[in-house]
């Protein structure tokens, strides 16, 4: 599994250089820039901040300089939070995201087996269609719609949650449902094709036939060949909950990395954008290691060394 582990982060090198190198000159050919939206700056202090940032070198002098920082672990200072560097931002708003992450995909996993399993187990049955049916609202209902209707609904109308914030259990409830519920709709889909898949195979019937009661079929015997689909998307699943959390969080106010992402966007903060773009292409890599790893661990048809 060691070798495995570093044979993929090695091969992810050439990627994160690719992206960072696209990410940097993209930008650079955007109109504008970290402080020509300043009022009353003068030129002459203009000038001399871009002299102290280096953005007064030719632009393959800055890549290079900042590549070189980049292979450092620097992701260099940020240009709209002077007293702070992106290394520093990054480490105290991601765990925000990274926290509505997990909140929103446990929920999304939970729900998902659970509507998955129940339409597998009758289908083409009424349970079965008004269970994906029911799911299916996560992917027909984009989240800058669902988020501002359940603001409207729980927090303005009924009062149960609070619009904004991140500090208490009601403000982190709202959030979850609207980043968790497309990914809902897709475990729901992916559950009940694995298990109605695994639910036909020879060894269920025997089991089913030695009298084992149907709940222990579908726990003990079903649940690990018929998960195999989900996990193989609980990769790109968590990448996307975690650096897909742009809209949910500029709609509640969450102070999360997703947020600073959009407002480094708007402010032309360069090194703010790209840092967070390098930094959640590496978060990706580790997360697609990671289920990797689990799906070699689940399928006993695989190995580390193929």
């Amino acid at each position: 599994m060691f070798k495995f582990t570093i044979k993929r982060l090695l091969q992810a090198i050439p990627v994160l250089f690719i992206v960072a190198s696209l990410t940097f000159f993209m930008i650079r050919v955007a109109p504008g820039g970290p402080f020509s939206t300043d009022k009353a700056v003068s030129s002459e202090v203009l000038a001399s901040i871009n002299e102290h940032y280096g953005l007064n070198k030719p632009i393959l002098y800055q890549y290079y300089d900042y590549m070189l920082s980049l292979f450092q672990g620097d992701l260099g200072p940020s240009y709209k939070y002077s007293s702070r560097t992106v290394n520093e931002v990054i480490a105290s708003s991601f765990p925000v995201s990274l926290e509505l992450g997990i909140f929103a995909m446990i929920f999304a996993i939970v729900v998902g087996i659970a509507f998955g399993v129940i339409a597998a187990i009758k289908p083409n049955s009424i349970r079965d269609y008004m269970s994906m049916s029911v799911v299916m609202v996560g992917i027909c209902v984009p989240a800058f719609v669902l988020g501002p209707v359940l603001i409207w609904l729980f927090a303005i109308k009924l009062q149960w949650f609070n619009v904004t914030g991140w500090s208490t259990v009601g403000d982190m409830v709202l959030p979850t449902i609207t980043l968790g519920a497309i990914y809902v709709a897709n475990i729901a889909r992916l559950s009940r094709g694995g298990m109605l898949e695994i639910l036909s195979q020879d060894f269920i019937r025997t089991a089913r036939a030695k009298g084992l009661p149907e709940k222990v079929v579908i726990i003990k015997h079903a649940l690990r060949g018929g998960l195999l689909s989900v996990v193989s998307y609980l990769g790109p699943a968590i990448a996307g909950v975690i650096t897909g959390s742009f809209v949910v969080e500029t709609i509640f106010q969450v102070p999360g990395l997703g947020r600073v992402f959009v407002q480094a966007a708007f402010n032309r903060d360069y090194t703010m954008i790209v840092g967070t773009v390098v930094f959640y292409s590496l978060l990706i890599v580790i997360l697609n290691i990671i289920v990797d790893i689990l799906q070699i661990w689940l399928d006993p048809r695989r190995s580390f060394s193929q």
